[in-house]
């Protein structure tokens, strides 16, 4: 018997059975399946048990189970250096006229013009960043595509975010589905690409979801002499309001440092909201302490409409 060493699943740990079949033989196939030195991940794809959670080697044995298929939502994403969302189920999108076989671990999607917006990366077909972003914007969360959105900006320069946010603009308006296009355009505004973590970006949806002005993001503080000394994750630097959302990964053994420095922006004039991350979830401290202190600066936010940034709940079947 030859060793799993002549078994070539390729660097993406992932082959079709029957091109290994063909290099092999079919005996030699079974036995190594019989002693687990190939694992049958989805009917005629072989993987390397090795590397069965390894999200490149999912995505490239997800194309060989799919015919057809492009990596498409978050596992492009993924491919295209986006972190913010996890690649797996894997996604993969196909012609309409393609019927495919339900698979465990595999979100098939059906979709018009992917040719034109195909490309490679990693090896594997996948869609463009800007038809990626563009559906995700419509498609997900809003907290989780606006992270995703902060992630693609943050991949720009600054001179070229316009242009990137206005073609998205137009991929989102011509969308041939509109559901969700609504939101999409909002989010594609409003993303910076200055957030330090989806966390943040997650902040900012909340914020601007509570009716609140839309912040800006990173902002600079100055001593008098203008020299820099802080960057505060969101704030009005016209009203000197910030909030700092305190992420355990980026705060970790640093308290008495953040607690410092939240002390010099008060001495400075600047009205501090801490924001911790139970606080994503439960946002009532927030909005009752930002609400406080815009009050606390003479704006007054009681016409403010919370909710704007939420898909519209759907209508209840009438009752005849």
């Amino acid at each position: 018997m030859l060793p799993m060493s002549f078994i070539d699943l390729g660097n993406s740990g992932a082959r079709r059975q029957r091109d290994v079949v063909a290099v092999v033989g079919r005996r030699q196939v079974r036995t190594a399946l019989r002693a687990g030195e190939v694992h049958l991940l989805w009917p005629g794809v072989l993987v390397d048990p090795a590397r069965t959670t390894e999200p490149l080697t999912l995505l490239a044995a997800a194309c060989l189970a799919v015919r057809k298929a492009i990596v498409a939502g978050p596992s492009a994403a993924y491919l295209h250096g986006l972190t913010a969302l996890a690649p797996t189920p894997v996604h993969l999108v196909v012609p309409y006229d393609t019927h495919v076989r339900r698979r465990a671990g595999i979100v098939i999607h059906n979709a018009s013009g992917l040719e034109h917006d195909r490309e490679e990366r990693h090896g594997l077909p996948v869609l463009c960043l800007e038809r990626v972003v563009s559906d995700l914007a419509c498609t997900l969360s809003p907290p989780d595509a606006l992270a995703v959105l902060d992630e693609a900006f943050a991949r720009c320069d600054e001179i070229d975010r316009p242009m990137f946010r206005r073609r998205l603009r137009e991929r989102v308006q011509d969308r041939p589905d509109p559901r969700g296009t609504r939101i999409g355009r909002r989010l594609v505004d409003l993303a910076t690409g200055r957030a330090a973590s989806p966390a943040e970006s997650w902040l900012l949806w909340l914020v601007v979801d509570l009716g609140f002005p839309v912040p800006e993001a990173n902002v600079p503080v100055h001593d008098v002499d203008g020299r820099p000394l802080y960057r505060v994750d969101l704030g009005w630097r016209s009203l000197r309001i910030a909030i700092e959302y305190n992420g355990y990964a980026a705060h970790a053994g640093r308290k008495k440092v953040d607690e410092a420095r939240i002390r010099d922006l008060e001495r400075r004039g600047w009205i501090v909201i801490v924001i911790e991350v139970d606080d994503l979830k439960s946002p009532a401290r927030l909005e009752k302490e930002l609400y406080e202190a815009f009050a606390r600066r003479g704006v007054d936010l009681r016409g403010r409409i919370a909710g704007t940034l939420r898909p519209l709940p759907h209508r209840a079947p009438r009752v005849r």
